[in-house]
């Protein structure tokens, strides 16, 4: 009897080298692509999908990239069939384990010392965003970390900072000097002329405070924007 679309697509008529769990076991989780590896997660797709499938599917809708599956909303991850509330939940929960390994990771740097060093402590707080948030480093004469504030979360397209209450902060803690940070959630890694207004005022108000501004970094998801490196402080 000709096996019908279902039969074909159900992950326990593979071959065992192919099911994602007997292939994690058998060649270990890298051998896996993001859709296995999802797959895994929610376990079961739907009647006309295997559950790699779906997430096939689910990932083309992404660009192929983790890092817009996890910006996803539950309730935008059940509108495909086969993806209820548990399912969402645990897709989601995995993108927050991710995002924290990577935070902590981030939170090993002992000195910042370029802005690289700022990319890499701000992005995991920073990649899934949908919105612009603004945060200071409040450093020591050793340039390391005292405490990160954040300081404004706001719209996509710009936020409102205090700069009073970024020297506030310094002075109560005892910050030397500073590095600013805000995300740029559309991708685009050329500052505004907000951007470049709210610099030079935050530089204007640290020289007087005796306070020094070491760079101002913008963050996307994969790149990053130095004034200092440009030349802009």
């Amino acid at each position: 009897m000709q096996e019908t679309t279902e039969q074909y697509n159900s992950i326990k008529n593979w071959a065992e080298s192919d099911r994602p769990r007997e292939k994690l076991m058998q060649r270990g989780e890298e051998a896996l692509t993001n859709a296995e590896l999802l797959a895994i997660l929610i376990g079961s797709g739907s009647a006309r999908k295997s559950a790699v499938m779906l997430m096939q599917e689910v990932l083309q809708a992404c660009d192929g990239r983790l890092s817009n599956l996890s910006r996803m909303s539950i309730e935008e991850l059940m509108t495909w069939n086969g993806i209820g509330e548990a399912k969402a939940i645990t897709l989601k929960a995995a993108a927050e384990i991710g995002r924290r390994r990577a935070l902590e990771k981030a939170q090993e740097l002992s000195q910042i010392r370029t802005a690289s060093d700022v990319y890499r402590l701000m992005h995991p707080k920073m990649q899934d965003l949908s919105h612009e948030e603004f945060w200071v480093l409040l450093l020591n004469n050793q340039s390391r970390v005292l405490k990160s504030v954040r300081m404004s979360s706001g719209g996509i397209t710009q936020t409102a900072v205090d700069v009073r209450m970024i020297l506030r902060e310094a002075l109560m803690v005892g910050a030397t000097c500073i590095v600013a940070c805000h995300n740029h959630p559309g991708g685009s890694l050329t500052p505004s002329s907000d951007d470049n207004n709210l610099t030079r005022r935050i530089n204007s108000a640290c020289e007087v405070m005796n306070i020094r501004l070491l760079d101002h970094v913008i963050v996307t998801d994969g790149n990053y924007y130095s004034y200092a490196e440009n030349g802009k402080i």
